[in-house]
């Protein structure tokens, strides 16, 4: 896969990065036009949507630490690296990988070869490695964050919070749909082994092939993978469906301001619940169902709770836009 798409002035742009800022910048222009539109000022959406990603960025960070199953690798990396053991090849594990910046890829660290125990280990402790953006991000984590930023922002600006919610529930699927394809050529967020025509190879190294590795369904990390759902270009697809769903039908015959974002959020739910199915990458979890499942279980509820209230209060002129 192509973890890089070009390079400019000597500085190589990382594909998942590139797809992600094209994301972003297309739903803040389409924000901007949607604002000025109904009458409001379209810079409060240019800003808004800046901090939205710095912390939907955080937020997305953080969940995966807490949530996808490293933490304690995290806290183990800070406190004892010992114990610490990173399950690949010695030519893998001292191999040098440079660093996905603010892709989906792995930390760019030579390890430290265990023969004892046929391990790799990390050559020295790191107490920032969980800060670091390379690791991995959580979509979930960012949405919470983002939301949350979203809310008190809003507040400061006097926008209606529910108003902006539905614009956002509108181009929140277009960023998703970029950021998936992104994820395609970093390589992440792979799906499980897969004999049909539309299933995809990864490159020797890549997440997928050392994770089959680990699960001796390869060999060695070294080889290309074998062939898996494209998990991605699934999410890829619906969220750009469901943004063209929502922008042409659900919005215009929307109840209540917020009725799309809720919309947006319960359809999402419910095709990442299902996708999740069909992914292989460490994902955290419990009871047989992902992290990502569990939150969307508890959003849809939150989505029903929100609707009820919601539909007390009347549509007014503007919001009907």
């Amino acid at each position: 896969m192509h973890g890089r798409l070009f390079s400019l002035f000597d500085v190589t742009v990382p594909s998942y990065f590139a797809l992600l800022v094209t994301g972003f910048l297309l739903a803040t222009v389409v924000g901007a036009l949607w604002a000025k539109r109904l009458g409001h000022d379209p810079d409060v959406v240019v800003d808004l949507g800046i901090v939205m990603l710095i912390a939907g960025v955080v937020g997305a960070r953080v969940a995966h630490v807490l949530f996808d199953g490293f933490f304690w690798d995290y806290v183990h990396l800070c406190t004892d690296p010992a114990q610490v053991k990173w399950q690949i090849t010695q030519a893998e594990c001292l191999r040098h990988v440079e660093p996905d910046w603010l892709g989906c890829g792995r930390n760019g660290t030579l390890g430290l070869w265990d023969a004892a125990e046929l391990v790799c280990r990390p050559p020295e402790a790191d107490c920032w490695a969980w800060a670091g953006i390379s690791g991995g991000l959580t979509y979930y984590g960012g949405f919470l964050g983002a939301t949350t930023v979203a809310y008190f922002r809003l507040r400061k600006d006097r926008f209606p919070f529910f108003r902006a919610a539905d614009m956002a529930g509108c181009v929140i699927p277009l960023g998703l749909g970029f950021g998936r394809i992104g994820c395609v050529l970093a390589g992440c967020c792979f799906g499980q082994p897969l004999a049909a025509p539309w299933a995809i190879v990864f490159p020797g190294y890549s997440a997928a092939s050392e994770k089959q590795a680990q699960l001796h369904l390869l060999t060695s990390p070294a080889l290309h993978s074998l062939p898996v759902h494209p998990t991605q270009l699934y999410e890829a697809a619906g969220a750009l469906a469901l943004a063209a769903i929502l922008m042409l039908y659900v919005h215009p015959r929307k109840r209540y301001d917020g009725h799309v974002f809720l919309v947006f959020v319960a359809s999402y739910a419910a095709l990442r619940f299902a996708l999740e199915f069909f992914r292989s990458d460490d994902r955290g979890g419990a009871l047989g169902l992902s992290t990502s499942q569990w939150i969307g279980l508890l959003l849809i509820v939150g989505v029903i709770a929100v609707h009820r209230r919601l539909t007390s209060r009347p549509v007014t002129p503007a919001s009907a836009q």
